[in-house]
């Protein structure tokens, strides 16, 4: 969803899409629970309210930017980035703790696939185990040296799925594993370090690929760098990145996903401080 008053030169943009399974709504004096609480539910409320205030100020020289699928690949950014538009600067919201993110990791997306010939269990000689083969190759990525930056830390890898084999008396003729990597130097030089470990023992389908991002400072704000990887790398047409919300990453994906009402009380202020402060800097009011 793209709305707009006027030609708006800064834009507030989120995700509307959460990760399952669903967390049921709940609150009480300090918190609202649940799936999409902070990440990022809370934040499109809080960036409609401050669209609100700015628009009951006078000011319309601003845009909402909601976009789908940043938990899947961000297709929703993909497609947006195709909208003509005059925006000078993007405010991206993401559970950062109400501090400004001055650096993201990138992400890195990986589907290993292994093959092998089946054959009786009894008779193991006679098959050739997929499942082993894949399981060497994620045994020397763990040991792997992945690289490092000084300021956004180490590259981290995950290994989020695995399926293989028919079943237990069968030597497994298929095996696969999708991983999780995030990036802090470039994805490219990423995907031939992860090349040379697997020495072809294994193919590999990269299904998912963006850079880290280094952002927009502001003054006034208190600032950090976040491991998270956002839909900015796919909104490059749109300006200026930031990176700014309220809530706590460690709080998203998990049963027990909240948002202080507080501090969205107070992202209201501030992203509606954030724009009027876009707006007036040099080369946009």
């Amino acid at each position: 969803m793209y709305a707009y008053r006027g030609d708006p030169r800064v834009v507030l943009s989120t995700h509307t899409d959460t990760v399952p399974p669903y967390v049921e709504l709940r609150e009480d004096d300090e918190f609202i629970y649940g799936r999409g609480a902070c990440d990022a539910k809370g934040i499109i409320a809080a960036m409609v309210k401050a669209a609100e205030t700015l628009t009951e100020s006078g000011e319309n020289d601003f845009g909402l930017l909601f976009v789908v699928g940043e938990e899947a690949g961000s297709p929703g950014a993909v497609s947006a980035n195709r909208i003509r538009n005059r925006s000078r600067y993007l405010i991206n919201g993401e559970p950062t703790e109400s501090k400004l993110a001055l650096g993201s990791k990138g992400a890195l997306r990986a589907v290993f696939k292994a093959t092998g010939r089946a054959a009786h269990s009894a008779y193991p000689e006679m098959g050739e185990s997929a499942t082993d083969k894949l399981l060497d190759v994620l045994n020397d990525l763990r040991g792997a040296e992945l690289p490092q930056s000084a300021t956004l830390g180490a590259t981290t890898m995950n290994i989020g799925v695995i399926k293989a084999g028919v079943a237990a008396n069968v030597i497994p003729p298929e095996a696969e594993a999708e991983l999780m990597f995030r990036v802090v130097t470039d994805a490219d030089s990423l995907k031939r370090l992860i090349e040379r470990v697997a020495r072809g023992r294994a193919e590999i389908d990269y299904t998912f690929s963006c850079d880290p991002v280094f952002t927009e400072r502001l003054e006034g704000f208190e600032t950090t760098v976040v491991a998270f990887t956002t839909d900015i790398p796919l909104l490059a047409n749109w300006g200026k990145p930031l990176l700014f919300g309220p809530g706590s990453i460690l709080d998203a994906h998990t049963e027990h996903e909240k948002i202080s009402k507080q501090e969205l009380a107070q992202a209201v202020t501030a992203y509606a401080r954030m724009v009027t402060h876009l707006k007036l800097s040099e080369g946009v009011a």
